[in-house]
């Protein structure tokens, strides 16, 4: 099972930095269509994007059909929204806002079977999103070492915990929104401009995952963005959103189209 999680993978080989993508509008001709651009993951985003529980539940078998990972971002850190992301076959679930130490080690329990967790056992889903020869009791005996458990790091608390949440036995990567991170600092990102004071707190988080033996993961909106994370040494680069894109794009041949030289640049996570 580990070897059929392709970020897990790449975590494993350590040749630079894991890239993907978001995914927040349905359907899983999309999840396909980012899957086959050449990304080891895409994260199917139930939190902030237009997924439901059925859209999540035809997104991550379409992702996995490509060779590629599908992550789920959940919209809290309750246990029942956990096992349905990982009932679904995901390969990796990402909470957001987590404050404590507490909320790292509540999450551990849902994502994993016991005795290490509480995770009930009885889809018949998941193991074929991992492999199709894989059966039920495959994937009961081998889902807590295959599955990635990340959490994100996009509060003062958490920023503040960030050692002890990374310590956390069962976590595995510490995902930073730096969108919500800098609004919860009190250093909102403007027109595309991060302050210096949330650009050391993004660097303190990625010293924390290397204290402790975990990676670490940034949301980007650019490829030039992803780059300079790549070169800071992050683990797992998202590079670009499927709304942000297809507007980009538009915009783009548009103003071409029309002789407008070049497009205004989208500063805002989704685009302006």
């Amino acid at each position: 099972m580990q070897k059929a999680n392709r970020l897990k993978v790449a975590f494993g080989e350590g040749k630079g930095a894991s890239m993907g993508c978001w995914q927040m509008i349905p359907g899983s001709n999309v999840s396909r269509t980012l899957a086959r651009t050449g990304v080891d993951w895409v994260l199917v985003d139930c939190e902030h994007g237009n997924m439901d529980d059925a859209a999540m539940h035809e997104a991550v078998p379409a992702i996995a059909a490509c060779g590629v990972s599908p992550i789920v971002r959940i919209p809290d850190n309750q246990g029942f929204m956990v096992k349905r992301a990982l009932d679904s076959g995901a390969h990796g679930v990402l909470v957001p806002l987590l404050y404590t130490v507490e909320d790292a080690q509540k999450l551990v329990k849902s994502a994993k079977f016991p005795p290490v967790g509480q995770r009930g056992f009885g889809s018949p889903f998941p193991h074929e999103r991992f492999d199709p020869s894989l059966g039920s009791t495959d994937y009961l005996q081998q889902a807590n070492d295959a599955i990635l458990v990340m959490v994100q790091i996009e509060t003062k608390e958490a920023l503040d915990n960030v050692d002890a949440i990374a310590a956390v036995p069962g976590i595995d990567v510490l995902f930073i929104g730096p969108f919500d991170l800098g609004n919860n600092i009190g250093h909102p990102i403007v027109n595309g401009v991060m302050h210096d004071d949330l650009h050391a707190a993004i660097k303190k988080i990625l010293e924390a995952s290397r204290k402790s033996g975990k990676k670490a993961g940034i949301f980007c909106t650019s490829g030039e963005q992803s780059k300079g994370y790549a070169d800071m040494g992050f683990d797992m680069i998202s590079v670009a959103t499927d709304v942000l894109i297809l507007q980009a794009s538009v915009t783009a041949s548009l103003y071409t189209a029309k002789g407008l030289g070049a497009a205004p640049k989208l500063t805002g996570p989704y685009g302006k």
